[in-house]
């Protein structure tokens, strides 16, 4: 028998860690994590050609009913008494709700489901109020905004005077007034109420059912209070470790020798297989390797959901680029975002949010974080400032 050979079957023998790496991984990568992430949306496993056009039509249905629901609840609700009306100065949060009349996917009624779900949120907290809630309508065209006008009464609405309209220029591009209007929205909320901090939502992003308890517990931690904004929502395709956030990458290695070093130690008390797998450095990193490969192909997301069981555990990191539904501004910090937004001009690749990025990256001992997991859902799937498909997808 050649060395060759003889070599083979050595290595390839069930008894060799080689041989059962191989088989292990080809029967996780090939055969169960297939089967049992094909459906998950944000899964590289994810089979886009069978379930993307249903399940972009199932979420648009249930969007739809949800708002329709909340017309009814609003409608239902129109002559009678407010607890929201009025707003106490000097809380220690506010919720400005920044809204405009949409074109496309006027029916989902976007600003009507956020709305409802604030006011069940904030009748959840009890006799002292947990936040004030502002709504800043800043539709300029004479169709105006009927969700906004819906809510008058229930919710102090702002909006800018005749001779405020008129200083607005018409002729600039999308993202230059947006961010317009996300800065008087900002200078709105500081000076009518001046609360102690601040969270600015897009009228399309619903806070989940733990909104207030883990913004309260994120102001509690002392380094919050000293960052330009907390972001409070990042995009779920775009939350990968295979990403250029260098946090991520050390995540990412960390939970993979963390989950290899506890396999590795597990395996003498409980080895249905028969692995053979030691605490050596070459099997460390073998498994490390192959624990990384998991979690990032299942998919990060579905990992941060797993930190939702008690507010202590949201993790908060190095602030990303994209995007703004949802901003905490802790202190006055919103005047400084006032500040550097209003000394930039917007446009196509230089949105708001980019300008921010960009700002706190290039201004010395400025910090901006982000929360992970999301804290609100964005549920607008007719984008207000692009084009829309006649029937968006969720990817």
């Amino acid at each position: 028998m050649s060395r060759w050979k003889l070599f083979e079957r050595q290595r390839l023998r069930w008894s060799s860690a080689v041989t059962q790496a191989l088989v292990l991984s080809v029967l996780t990568f090939c055969i169960l994590l297939p089967l049992c992430c094909h459906r998950l949306l944000y899964s590289y496993f994810f089979i886009r050609s069978f379930y993307l056009d249903s399940l972009s039509e199932q979420v648009l249905q249930d969007s739809y009913e949800k708002g329709q629901e909340a017309l009814r609840y609003w409608q239902s609700h129109s002559t009678a008494a407010s607890t929201f009306s009025s707003i106490t100065r000097g809380p220690k949060l506010l919720v400005t709700v920044v809204t405009a009349r949409r074109t496309e996917g006027r029916d989902f009624h976007y600003l009507l489901q956020v709305m409802q779900r604030l006011a069940g949120l904030l009748t959840g907290c009890g006799e002292q109020r947990c936040a004030e809630v502002l709504v800043c309508d800043v539709e300029s065209s004479p169709l105006g905004n009927e969700d906004a006008s819906l809510l008058e009464g229930k919710f102090w609405v702002v909006r800018r005077s005749p001779i405020e309209q008129q200083r607005v220029d018409a002729h600039v591009n999308t993202f230059e007034k947006e961010k317009r209007d996300y800065v008087y929205c900002l200078g709105k909320g500081w000076e009518l109420v001046r609360p102690q901090n601040m969270v600015v939502l897009e009228d399309d992003a619903l806070p989940r059912q733990d909104f207030f308890t883990v913004v309260q517990n994120l102001l509690s931690r002392k380094f919050v209070l000293q960052t330009l904004y907390v972001k409070l929502y990042h995009p779920e395709r775009l939350q990968r470790y295979w990403n250029p956030e260098p946090y991520r990458i050390l995540e990412w290695v960390g939970l993979g020798v963390v989950g290899a070093t506890m396999l590795l130690l597990a395996l003498p008390l409980w080895n249905p297989l028969a692995l053979s797998f030691t605490l050596s450095p070459a099997h460390l990193l073998l498994l490390s390797l192959y624990i990384m490969a998991v979690v990032e192909l299942v998919g990060r997301h579905y990992l941060l959901e797993v930190r939702r069981i008690s507010p202590q555990l949201y993790a908060v990191s190095p602030a990303t680029e994209c995007c703004t539904p949802a901003m905490l501004f802790p202190g006055n910090s919103s005047l400084r975002a006032m500040d550097y937004l209003d000394g930039s001009f917007c446009f196509k690749g230089n949105a708001k949010d980019t300008v921010l990025y960009h700002m706190v990256r290039s201004t010395p001992g400025e910090r901006a974080h982000s929360l992970e997991p999301n804290l609100v859902n964005h549920i607008g799937a007719f984008s207000s400032v692009r084009i829309n498909p006649p029937r968006p997808k969720l990817l």
